[in-house]
């Protein structure tokens, strides 16, 4: 599978990438992310919802509430599954969400396990020293192919 590696040295440029990256996004669309603790993966979403034109400074980590919706081009379901296993899920109806006219992003997403997305965009997030991160994004499923090679261009 390719992959497009990127590097970012703050907030800010984690900020602006998410902002770039949303211009690849169609309502449908899952971004599932995995990272450890404080590796940007809510400033990647920051970013997402800004490029969206969602009022991103209503970004936050949904942790304790499962999920937040941001209004925009279109819904932005934005999940945080820290704290919750797949039963919780099936609870609030995730089908609705990720199959339907928003563009779900999912923090946590190795939580997911049978009920991860056979077409999902793919970014894994990790500590590169200091403010430093190391972003990878790809895409799982065929579905997604067209839109990653334009993502390939307009990313570097």
């Amino acid at each position: 599978m390719t992959s497009l590696v990127i590097k970012t040295t703050c907030y800010e440029e984690t900020l602006r990438l998410g902002v770039r990256f949303a211009k690849f996004l169609k309502p449908g669309d899952i971004v599932c992310l995995f990272g450890d603790l404080g590796t940007g993966k809510t400033a990647l979403t920051r970013g997402m919802a800004k490029g969206l034109k969602a009022d991103f400074e209503e970004v936050h980590s949904p942790t304790f509430v499962l999920m937040n919706v941001y209004h925009g081009k279109c819904p932005v379901y934005h999940f945080d599954l820290y704290r919750i296993g797949s039963g919780d899920l099936f609870d609030l109806g995730y089908e609705e969400f990720f199959y339907g006219q928003g563009i779900s992003v999912v923090e946590w997403s190795e939580r997911l396990g049978s009920l991860m997305p056979k077409e999902h965009w793919h970014v894994a997030l990790k500590h590169a020293g200091g403010d430093r991160r190391l972003i990878r994004i790809s895409v799982r499923g065929k579905g997604l192919k067209a839109c990653f090679s334009k993502a390939l261009e307009g990313l570097k």
